[in-house]
């Protein structure tokens, strides 16, 4: 049984056994051919199948690898850890206690909480306010993990995080808990406080598209 060496070593030595190009070969001029028409062959088919799609024909056959974004989604894998949002309680309020664990947990230190006192006794703390920086974020999935009340998830299938700014990449309590509602012509709000009864009066958050399903459509 040979070693991984040995068997490098025989392949070096086997590289010098080459048969020596022909006067042909040596011209370049078959593998010149061979590249123009194989990718002749690619620009032409391609060609023909885009423009077929245009009226309505042959749909079912790509025409090339390229993902046509953002007419055609990617499919992508269910373990993605996406965009953040947080959960909710039946009475509307965040599922969130503020313990700061996942403040603290963070690497990135882009993770921002204000607690305050909860008017029910059963529940210690809520969050006044909850922000990322997305722009800081190297979506670990720390967060998540450390989160004892399964309040914040990496489920909502968008990845769209551009921005025409840094502060545009940052995400309030309200886009926390209403993934999408904010449009990029939006000016950006920071450390947004609310109160308990504040959330009654946001609208409901939609359940997050199945994983591995791509994009989330936008609102």
């Amino acid at each position: 049984m040979t070693t991984l060496s040995e068997q490098l070593l025989h392949r070096i030595r086997d590289a010098h056994k080459r048969r020596a190009m022909t006067w042909w070969e040596r011209t370049y001029l078959p593998a010149v051919a061979q590249g123009l028409w194989l990718t002749s062959r690619h620009f032409w088919r391609n060609l023909f199948l885009h423009i077929a799609h245009r009226l309505g024909l042959f749909r079912h056959i790509p025409a090339s690898v390229t993902i046509q974004y953002p007419d055609q989604l990617r499919r992508t894998a269910p373990r993605l850890r996406t965009r953040h949002r947080l959960t909710k309680r039946e009475a509307g309020t965040p599922r969130c206690v503020a313990c700061m664990m996942c403040e603290t947990v963070c690497p990135a230190r882009c993770i921002y909480i204000v607690a305050g006192e909860h008017p029910d006794p059963n529940i210690e703390k809520y969050p006044k306010s909850f922000d990322i920086d997305l722009g800081k974020c190297v979506y670990c999935g720390y967060c998540v993990e450390a989160c004892p009340e399964d309040a914040i998830r990496m489920d909502t299938q968008r990845h769209d995080i551009s921005a025409y700014s840094r502060d545009g990449m940052w995400l309030d309590i309200k886009e926390l808990l209403h993934p999408g509602s904010r449009k990029f012509t939006d000016p950006p709000e920071k450390f947004v406080q609310l109160k308990p009864e504040d959330f009654r009066r946001l609208p409901p958050t939609p359940e997050p598209p199945p994983p591995g399903s791509g994009l989330a459509p936008s609102a």
